[in-house]
């Protein structure tokens, strides 16, 4: 049965952690509407790409345009899911109190939540991880702690599921975190 996923995308969200999961769930048959307060239908943010090229922490680049194709919601009722990107969009995310209010909808309703990377930093601010088991980018790990979760130290090309709440570190980790999403989902591809 296909499903109508929210993903929140701000400026400078991480291109693969944007484009990937967007392409991925049209590709099985899901509804997607990528928003960004502020932004309509037609806009688009700046992406940027974060690369391991064996410094201390990653590099970045300016990426793609990505298209926004709905408007900024105001309740989660109209979603069966939400999917929240890396990269740096949300640090800023996090201080837009629509964005809070509209994740803590999803986690109340008990509805599937997939966030990967920086992610991690919209689901701590909104105070619903308390308790649960997430990954992160590892840079993210103290905010995960002090927002009282456990934080999943796993494989950058890992993911971990916790009842409806998906998290991976890091975009290598696609082929994992989009196959444990779309098993919460109830999505079934069949061969």
């Amino acid at each position: 049965m296909s499903k109508t996923i929210l993903m929140l995308v701000g400026d400078f969200v991480e291109d693969y952690e944007a484009m990937v999961p967007f392409q991925t769930l049209l590709a099985v048959g899901h509804t997607v509407h990528a928003v960004c307060p502020g932004k309509t239908a037609g806009d688009s943010v700046a992406t940027s790409i974060h690369d391991f090229e064996g410094q201390q922490t990653y590099s970045e680049k300016r990426g793609h345009n990505f298209a926004i194709n709905a408007a900024f919601p105001t309740s989660a009722a109209d979603y069966d899911a939400l999917v929240i990107p890396g990269g740096r969009a949300p640090e800023y995310l996090r201080l837009d109190a629509g964005v809070i209010a509209l994740v803590q909808e999803f986690a109340s309703a008990g509805k599937p939540i997939a966030a990967v990377c920086h992610g991690a930093q919209i689901l701590a601010a909104a105070g619903v991880i308390s308790g649960r088991t997430v990954s992160a980018y590892p840079a993210c790990a103290p905010e995960v702690r002090l927002a009282g979760a456990t934080y999943a130290d796993i494989a950058i090309d890992g993911a971990v599921s916790d009842g409806n709440l998906v998290t991976a570190p890091a975009w290598p980790a696609h082929p994992s975190w989009m196959a444990q999403f779309l098993a919460v989902l109830g999505t079934r591809i069949t061969h």
